[in-house]
């Protein structure tokens, strides 16, 4: 794992920023981090300690080939045509651990990170907790960083209710 104190301050600063505009439902601000080409995958589990490896043929939570789905996803949570969305729960995510895995190409950043979102749906009166090992894949495209890959392994995938993108 790479210890370079500055890039693995602006990578945390990158998933502290994503975290952030899920709380606070700034999800055109969460969208302008993904790059266009973006990959959003939340596998299943096919055992007890083994998830899908392949979301074309194996089954995903959530699936998102390129920022565009991402795009569908935020405009259902926002139109009000989502009944479980409907209020958007309040959240709380929390990134930990953050480290950077090697890479041999200056213009990629692979990192690692738990992640914890405490979610409260108003309508219910109901907490739900989500925790997870999360993946980012950054790529620098003319001089900022963008995600282009995240995958969550959820640890706690018994699902009591609908899951989404700003659950996770």
């Amino acid at each position: 794992m790479s210890s370079d104190p500055t890039t693995l301050a602006a990578a945390s600063d990158i998933l502290f920023r994503e975290a952030l505009a899920l709380d606070e439902q700034r999800f055109d601000d969460w969208l302008a981090l993904y790059h266009a080409e973006a990959e959003f995958w939340v596998p299943a589990w096919k055992s007890e300690s083994e998830p899908t490896a392949d979301p074309e043929t194996e089954v995903s939570l959530i699936y998102s080939a390129r920022r565009v789905d991402l795009e569908e996803r935020v405009w259902r949570a926002r139109s009000g045509r989502s009944v479980a969305s409907i209020p958007l729960p309040r959240t709380a995510h929390i990134v930990s651990n953050v480290l950077l895995a090697p890479s041999d190409d200056p213009g990629i950043l692979e990192i690692r990170s738990l992640a914890t979102t405490h979610l409260f749906n108003v309508k219910r009166r109901e907490q739900r907790v989500f925790f997870a090992r999360v993946a980012h894949r950054l790529v620098d495209d003319g001089g900022t960083w963008f995600i282009r890959r995240k995958k969550i392994i959820l640890l706690n995938d018994y699902l009591p209710t609908m899951l989404d993108f700003y659950c996770i």
